[in-house]
């Protein structure tokens, strides 16, 4: 059906395909009609700018007044720190995955198609995957940290903790600072108590003044995270369906691209508690400093010497 048909002037035209013959209806008021060639109608269509499109993820709602501002604050923060040699890491959580076998979306050069579960429940999965990724911007590096049980903010700052004592002691071993770009919410939220808390702990533990800038809400895509990391993973394992915990490690160690991204990956056999409390004395332990620009967004935990 031409778009918009149904909420068309009642003198339009609207046209139906019916078999190898499509009928082209006139105006209301007409009872005669034609019938066409599928081919005569794309000519005709085509002539009058017509094609067939989807939907565009395009209407991003209402913007925060400050969002230019802390965009422009974090891409200086950024450079600030990739001129000094301080690391520089973006964070989030992809999407939660069910493991087994489950379709999953696209194509991949085989000689047979693999069969997968006509449904999928929950309940014929192994388990949920959660992957949650630290991508260095200086290195092209990135590392995922595979869970199985819950994604809380003490399992977002363990990836972190993982990615130091990985990868992130070794790139910079005189490091004494550390910035963190993320998302505004989820289980590394600006009002995240247990997410500052963790955090405040890390810095402790490795002597680290860590800097956290949180993009603004709604505008979790232009995490660099996003498009220099996740969307090469979801290229790796295009078509092949996530079968085991070992399929999903190995497809993500090997992402690659031209410009030479490496990536490890972990799995992560914690079961993290959900709705863990921090108390107002926990939080009073926290040496934290709020930035002139956007405190809510933009802060630093400094280490307890």
């Amino acid at each position: 059906m031409v778009d918009g048909a149904q909420n068309s002037n009642p003198n339009d035209a609207q046209v139906r395909a019916q078999g190898d013959l499509t009928v082209l209806r006139p105006p209301a008021h007409r009872m005669d009609s034609y019938a066409v060639s599928h081919m005569t109608v794309y000519r005709l269509l085509h002539e009058l700018d017509y094609s067939l499109r989807g939907n565009s993820k395009s209407l991003e709602g209402k913007q925060h007044p400050g969002r230019d501002a802390q965009f422009r604050y974090i891409n200086q923060e950024v450079k600030r720190c990739l001129k000094a040699r301080i690391p520089v890491i973006s964070v989030d959580t992809k999407k939660k995955e069910k493991v087994g076998l489950f379709a999953n979306k696209g194509r991949r050069w085989r000689r047979q198609t693999p069969a997968v579960n006509t449904y999928d429940f929950p309940s014929l999965a192994e388990g949920p995957a959660i992957p949650y990724g630290v991508y260095d911007i200086a290195h092209n590096e990135g590392m995922v940290n595979v869970g199985i049980s819950h994604d809380t903010a003490e399992f977002a700052v363990e990836s972190i903790e993982r990615w130091w004592r990985m990868l992130g002691r070794r790139a910079y071993p005189h490091a004494d600072r550390l910035l963190i770009t993320a998302d505004g919410g989820g289980s590394n939220g600006r009002r995240n108590r247990l997410w500052k808390y963790s955090i405040q702990q890390f810095a402790n533990r490795h002597g680290l003044d860590v800097t956290v800038c949180h993009y603004p809400p709604g505008t979790s895509k232009w995490n660099k995270i996003e498009h220099r990391l996740f969307s090469f993973i979801s290229i790796s394992w295009r078509g092949e369906p996530l079968a085991t915990y070992e399929t999903i490690i190995d497809l993500i160690s090997s992402t690659t691209t031209k410009s030479g991204l490496k990536v490890k990956a972990q799995l992560d056999h914690y079961e993290y508690e959900t709705r863990k409390k921090v108390t107002d004395k926990q939080m009073e332990t926290l040496k934290l400093k709020l930035h002139k620009t956007h405190p809510q967004w933009n802060y630093t935990l400094q280490h307890h010497k």
